[in-house]
């Protein structure tokens, strides 16, 4: 079976996990404050969940996924994640994490800069535009109506083919956007950021997307 390595407990973390077990995954969560931190979240995910800290999370995993604060992104381990997908939600908010010049000025990407941090591995944007409550409670079954959509970028096929697979587990159809250096179209305050849209309404609105905020 495979196991998901999360390393950030927060609210996108947590939801990812439960949503992954419920599909029959093993996760291994990790945070900054320390496996004992997370011994009610582990409790409440069940025994397909264990804590540990961010390498060992990175090292246990079939498929990573990153889900920290931008601005601590430099402190993702490297060498355990060596050829491994790795899912990244993370958002821009200066407030939070102080300025970079790069993604003010439409130069850089987070995703792309994360890629920079982690160049053998094989990073792919997910789940950064969707609210946390919305990824365990918004999931209908393939075909279904209108059914939700989310965004995934990579310059690594096999990567984007791997999050469409697993967003179609949880509910949701995929509209890709690769690669990397268009993962902006679905940062913060663009037209797709956390809105619900179908797989139309998620293409135009990504189309429309301006470079700059």
């Amino acid at each position: 079976m495979t196991t998901l390595g999360i390393i950030g407990a927060g609210h996108i973390g947590s939801q990812v996990a439960q949503a992954a077990i419920a599909h029959g995954y093993d996760v291994v969560i990790s945070n900054s404050r320390g496996p004992e931190t997370l011994a009610d979240l582990v409790a409440e995910l069940g025994p397909r969940a264990r804590a540990a800290t961010a390498s060992e999370a990175a090292r246990a995993a079939d498929v990573a996924m990153v889900t920290v604060p931008f601005g601590r992104y430099r402190e993702v381990p490297v060498e355990p994640l060596a050829g491994k997908i790795v899912l990244d939600s993370n958002n821009y908010y200066f407030e939070r994490d102080g300025r970079f010049p790069e993604l003010d000025n439409g130069e850089a990407t987070t995703s792309g800069m994360l890629q920079a941090h982690l160049p053998t591995s094989k990073v792919v944007k997910a789940f950064n535009h969707i609210r946390s409550d919305e990824i365990t409670s918004d999931g209908t079954p393939a075909g279904t109506p209108d059914r939700r959509a989310l965004a995934t970028s990579s310059d690594h096929p096999d990567a984007v083919e791997w999050v469409t697979r697993f967003y179609d587990e949880l509910g949701f159809d995929t509209v890709d956007v690769s690669p990397l250096s268009e993962s902006w179209r679905v940062e913060r305050d663009r037209p797709a950021y956390v809105v619900r849209q179908n797989a139309e309404e998620l293409r135009a609105n990504l189309a429309k997307a301006p470079r700059t905020i």
